[in-house]
């Protein structure tokens, strides 16, 4: 689809400009249901993703900016982009890798987020093909950057299917033994984007977890695998997202909302399958989460404050849930966790799927 008519109204003149000598554009992929995806190749962020209601009415269902600078300048760092090369949170900056101790640069309190101030979220990406329903990006992160050792190769594919469906294919090589631990953070609105977007406390939200992990006051995972049974983590069975998430539970408390890693429940590691599902009753709105990873970090938007966004729009404080798929948080320093630890001679593969419906 040409990018001078979408849906989302973006302008390719406000996403070109040369960053580290590479260039950045925007892209548009469609598919025959009329769904239409907005993207870049800096921070390989997703701009926005038209999805039909119960009405067959489209709106935008992802928070995201309408310009390269305001996307550069975004008070929520990683908004709807790619993120590594360590999703979520290392404590304290440090991990060891064969005896070897690493620093990285702190961003989160005590902590290191999403792969440091400079990671993938704020890379330019080379983009290798490109057409009406699937964009690949590269990206070479080399050794050293943002304290990670090894040159480490990634490609990373967004694919806009006939099924409705977002699917993003990951795929990972190092010439020297790492950590590797690719997420997308997608901030979705289901209802729609607007001034304010309304918040999501009417979700209807399902997680296959019967485990999550419980953090400490810094969002660092304590290292307990807990039972989500009698607990307002416990999305087993339908619930709100604003049926609990003012409990006074520790948990919810010190995160001021859901910000956790559910423990998904898999027949076998790396299977592709159902993680989570959530209805937007009013619009009728579905989504529904496929990965091949085994943890999920479910967010709920919890420190947007009101940010605005494209064409006007402002973020408020949960008015969005994110669905990340991701191995666990701090993996390196929790040796009970599955490993994060890519090897040379081996290849990180990731599967996840946003499968987009509406309630019958």
């Amino acid at each position: 689809m040409s990018t001078s008519v979408n849906r989302s109204c973006l302008k390719r003149e406000d996403f070109q400009s040369t960053i580290d000598g590479k260039n950045t554009d925007l892209y548009i992929l469609s598919n025959q249901g009329g769904m239409e995806m907005a993207v870049t190749n800096y921070g390989a962020a997703i701009l926005s993703l038209f999805a039909p209601d119960k009405e067959g009415r489209f709106a935008n269902v992802i928070q995201g900016h309408d310009s390269l600078e305001h996307l550069i300048n975004s008070p929520v760092d990683c908004l709807s982009t790619t993120i590594g090369r360590y999703g979520n949170r290392i404590a304290n900056g440090k991990f060891v890798l064969d005896g070897k101790e690493y620093t990285l640069a702190i961003n989160n309190g005590p902590n290191s987020l999403h792969g440091g101030p400079t990671g993938f979220h704020k890379r330019v990406w080379d983009v290798v093909a490109h057409d009406n329903s699937h964009i690949v990006f590269h990206y070479l992160s080399a050794d050293g950057e943002e304290g990670f050792p090894g040159n480490v190769n990634v490609e990373m594919t967004y694919t806009l299917t006939d099924d409705n469906e977002l699917r993003i294919d990951y795929r990972a090589t190092t010439d020297k033994k790492t950590l590797v631990n690719l997420t997308n953070h997608a901030f979705f609105s289901l209802s729609g984007i607007g001034n304010p977007t309304p918040d999501v406390y009417d979700n209807l939200v399902t997680i296959h977890a019967d485990f999550y992990l419980p953090t400490d006051a810094t969002s660092i995972p304590t290292g307990e695998v807990a039972p989500v049974a009698g607990t307002p983590m416990d999305f087993r069975t339908p619930h709100t997202v604003g049926e609990r998430i003012n409990d006074n539970f520790i948990q919810l408390k010190q995160a001021n909302g859901y910000d956790h890693c559910y423990v998904l429940n898999k027949k076998e590691a790396g299977e592709l399958s159902f993680a989570a599902r959530c209805i937007e009753p009013e619009s009728g709105r579905t989504l529904e989460v496929y990965t091949t990873e085994p943890g999920l970090q479910f967010y709920t938007a919890n420190w947007n404050h009101g940010m605005e966004g494209a064409h006007g729009a402002t973020f408020p404080d949960r008015s969005a849930v994110c669905f990340e798929a991701q191995h666990f948080p701090d993996t390196p320093n929790k040796a009970h966790f599955p490993t994060a630890v890519l090897m040379p001679g081996e290849q990180y593969l990731q599967t996840t799927i946003y499968k987009f419906g509406v309630q019958a």
